[in-house]
């Protein structure tokens, strides 16, 4: 009776203290990550974050369904995060998976995915190698977090360039940053943080049709629009955090560049993507040879005293983009064949900056080498370089397309890398430091000696915002879309990346720090072993069933023989 009672007693504290275990484990919430690079551990910026939301947010992804092996990869991860991303959160976080083309007909399948696009959840047609062949598969890599009756959909990929096929290397860097892009899209969606982009006219620069993809890119999480700083007033620089000089053909009066000084001493942020010397590859087309000449921009004493140089000079790389030109010989019709042109460098991101970290190269035409200056409370930091088979031509320079016909030599291309972008942080000295206000400022302009600490980026190519355009049909292509040779190039990223960097004061870029390695099969290895470790996986664990059963019935027999 004794041995009873305690056996029920045992029974009932194992039920109590199960049942405490559960109340405890959901009012607390922990994980224990003995991965190497701690891929399970959220930073302390997004708990922070985290811990500020208040508002019930819904995140659904669109990456479900039969998908190939590495994006189950990158869904599973992103279901590991957001299981975190609600344990850590003070709102209620819902979060579905769901594959927007399940149990849709064909022919009902345009519909759906023109309905999605209407939100910016964009489709990818991926190639499926297997042994029975290719065949494409359309998936949406996508998720849309919603709260407050506001939507905003994210991308989970990090790059787009390379082949359909290829996309092993693009999953690793997008689960990288799965943590900065779900944190940031959050945080933009809850606060309504719609910081003001401007990109300046009325020297020349680009059209809104060359800048359709920049502008439209930005508009979906920022307020975007031209800036004549002819016009400008002192509240339109104050309510504007983002300044963009990008391609002017014409020289930038003093007022214009008080204006600009302001506003970085105010703390606003520029990028500066110049052309200091002027070529077009449309008037080369037209013409058997043109002169690349300097140009006069009044911007060098400006930029020489926030602590960088544009130099007059071109690269030219064997790393280089495509360009059309015409064969044939006379009387028979002409056909578009292309070729390297070598002074249309792909600039290689320098993987140590968060602000470029993760991107692809980025396309440039007829772009400058630059160089930083030792000005004090300003650090410098590279984040675009050529390759090292580069050579360096200075202005004025003669050019002509007889140069597609010349194969580059190994010995005169061997160089090291030269810098064609720099990112500048600190605190800068005004320009117009012990110099008169310039004649046209009507208003009254608090100009201290040194700005409040900012940012800005320096770039030598003018063309590395602005899309390509059809001709033909007078409409954009993608920005960073090559339609030449197909690929896609990191200039968009590139943008999209800087207008994070530049206004968010939280430093959520940081977290593209996290670096997460992900242990692949090799391929090579698997094709020419595959028969073997199948017939492993087959017959092992039934030949180490047949030993435990052989092994329980002599145990058995002998137990059971005394």
């Amino acid at each position: 009776m004794v041995k009873t009672q305690n056996k029920y007693i045992k029974v009932s504290l194992f039920v109590v203290v199960l049942v405490l275990l559960n109340v405890f484990a959901q009012s607390f919430y922990t994980r224990f990550d003995f991965t190497k690079e701690k891929r399970y551990t959220l930073t302390q910026k997004t708990k922070e974050n985290l811990l500020k939301t208040t508002k019930d947010i819904t995140i659904t992804v669109f990456l479900d369904g039969e998908i190939p092996a590495a994006f189950k990869r990158l869904r599973n991860a992103t279901k590991d995060l957001l299981n975190d991303y609600k344990a850590y959160s003070n709102a209620n976080v819902k979060i579905i998976f769901e594959d927007p083309l399940a149990n849709v007909p064909a022919n009902e399948q345009d519909t759906i995915i023109n309905r999605y696009l209407q939100i910016g959840i964009k489709p990818l047609a991926v190639n499926i190698k297997s042994d029975a062949g290719i065949t494409q598969k359309i998936i949406f890599p996508m998720a849309l977090i919603e709260s407050d009756g506001e939507q905003m959909p994210v991308n989970l990929l990090q790059k787009t360039g390379g082949a359909a096929t290829d996309y092993e290397e693009n999953i690793m860097s997008s689960i990288q940053n799965l943590e900065y892009t779900f944190t940031s899209a959050i945080k933009r969606l809850i606060t309504k943080s719609n910081p003001r982009i401007g990109f300046t006219e009325g020297h020349g620069e680009p059209s809104n049709l060359y800048l359709y993809d920049a502008i439209t890119s930005l508009s979906q999480q920022y307020y975007v629009g031209r800036v004549d700083l002819k016009l400008i007033t002192r509240e339109g620089l104050d309510n504007l955090r983002v300044l963009i000089v990008a391609k002017p053909q014409q020289a930038l009066t003093e007022v214009e560049k008080y204006k600009i000084n302001y506003f970085v001493m105010k703390g606003g942020r520029v990028v500066w993507a110049i052309d200091q010397v002027g070529a077009e590859l449309d008037s080369l087309q037209k013409r058997p040879q043109i002169m690349a000449v300097n140009k006069q921009l009044n911007l060098d004493d400006m930029l020489f005293e926030y602590g960088a140089r544009i130099n007059y000079d071109l690269i030219t790389d064997i790393n280089c983009a495509l360009i059309p030109y015409a064969t044939g010989a006379a009387g028979q019709q002409t056909q578009i064949d292309t070729a390297p042109w070598l002074y249309f460098p792909i600039l290689m991101p320098d993987t140590t900056s968060n602000v470029v970290k993760n991107i692809d190269g980025i396309r440039t035409e007829f772009a400058s080498t630059v160089d930083t200056i030792g000005v004090p409370n300003v650090n410098k930091k590279i984040i675009l370089q050529t390759s090292p088979n580069n050579k360096i031509y200075e202005a004025p320079k003669m050019l002509s397309l007889q140069l597609l016909a010349q194969q580059p030599t190994q010995e005169e291309y061997t160089s090291t890398p030269k810098v064609a972008g720099v990112l500048l942080e600190g605190s800068f000295k005004s320009v117009f430091l012990n110099r008169p206000v310039p004649e046209g400022i009507t208003e009254k302009y608090d100009v201290p000696v040194n700005s409040i600490p900012t940012k800005m980026i320096v770039i030598g190519d003018g063309d590395i915002f602005s899309n390509q355009v059809s001709k033909s049909e007078n409409t954009p292509f993608p920005l960073g879309f090559d339609r030449y040779s197909q690929q896609n190039y990191g200039n968009k990223a590139l943008l999209l990346n800087i207008a994070d960097y530049f206004t968010d004061d939280d430093n959520l870029i940081a977290l593209r720090n996290k670096e997460i390695k992900v242990r692949l099969l090799d391929k090579s290895r698997l094709r020419t072993e595959k028969t073997k470790w199948q017939l492993i996986n087959a017959v092992a664990p039934l030949l180490l069933l047949i030993c435990f059963a052989i092994f329980q019935h002599y145990y058995r027999k002998h137990k059971y023989a005394k």
